[in-house]
């Protein structure tokens, strides 16, 4: 018993470093990464990846999501990619490393609620349709239409006719999505029982996650033996040549991150842009311009 304790308390530590280095990488550059790394003495835990190691192939491939970036709007290539798995699989963590260097206006994530009333009259991709991308767009679905092959399934919020009448068409819907061009990937981010149920009580003890844990996330670790046929039956259902399921290790968040982020790249042919040099011209001055005064009033107290 004191031996579950212990292995708790060793991967609740190195959740919480896990949790300060999401600061870290925010301001990281590759210029700064030998002095920050080294001067935090950031090693890395026993069985995990070294953390310099870490932060310099992040910093590599978010440096190759950039040239993605550019080269898709210059090519006005269409992404879509899809993300799913049991809650707590770290999906938004991976999504968070893609999107953070790169453009809003290129790479976005759509991450829906529950369908209105209105939307679960109409056919159930319509909700989808409207955020697939246009050229030189990325899109993220973080969850996405397979939440009915998943949540809505185990949870009872659809018939089993309706999951019927989804398989059949899911296959037939992507591949109308992948004619038009659409490059189309899906991950299923995958974990074990016992990581998921310290995921969880780690959130419950940590008062900025908590609002991760929805009464639903609750309820799921205790239908974890229904997901798991849910999801079973949906990789062999939808795992067409058009669009094929990608399995993601995920117990270690950080292989799970990197090796997410390189096969990404991996799927998507694309080159680098060249640039031109960009120079700034000269600020003009005017003898008669006068800056106004700010009222005091106006500013932001000075707290730090």
């Amino acid at each position: 018993m004191s031996g579950d304790k212990e292995e708790l308390a060793r991967q609740m530590e190195i959740e919480m470093a896990d949790n300060l280095e999401e600061e870290l990488e925010l301001e990281l550059d590759d210029e700064r990464l030998d002095e920050l790394v080294s001067g935090a003495g950031l090693g890395g835990a026993e069985g995990s990846l070294d953390r310099f190691f870490y932060f310099r192939e992040l910093l590599r491939l978010q440096g190759e999501l950039v040239n993605l970036q550019d080269w898709g709007a210059s090519n006005g290539l269409k992404v879509v990619v899809l993300f799913e798995g049991r809650d707590a699989a770290g999906k938004g963590g991976v999504i968070k490393r893609i999107t953070q260097r790169l453009n809003p206006r290129v790479c976005r994530v759509v991450a829906l609620t529950a369908p209105s009333e209105r939307e679960k009259t109409q056919w159930y991709f319509q909700r989808y349709v409207p955020h697939l991308p246009a050229g030189g767009e990325i899109v993220l679905f973080d969850r996405s239409w397979y939440s009915r092959a998943g949540v809505e399934r185990v949870m009872g919020f659809c018939t089993d006719e309706d999951v019927e009448e989804f398989f059949r068409s899911v296959p037939d819907f992507e591949r109308m999505l992948v004619r038009s061009g659409i490059i189309l990937i899906k991950y299923w981010f995958s974990i074990t029982d016992e990581e998921q149920q310290m995921r969880f009580v780690m959130r419950i003890r940590d008062p900025l996650k908590q609002w991760k844990l929805s009464p639903m996330d609750v309820e799921s670790r205790r239908r974890w033996e229904a997901y798991t046929k849910a999801k079973e039956a949906m990789l062999e259902r939808t795992d067409i040549p058009e669009a094929k399921w990608w399995v993601v290790e995920a117990v270690d968040k950080k292989r799970a991150r990197l090796n997410c982020i390189a096969h990404l790249l991996a799927q998507i042919p694309y080159g680098e842009i060249e640039r031109d040099p960009v120079v700034l011209p000269d600020r003009v001055h005017n003898p008669d311009y006068i800056r106004g005064p700010i009222p005091p009033e106006m500013y932001v107290p000075s707290l730090y």
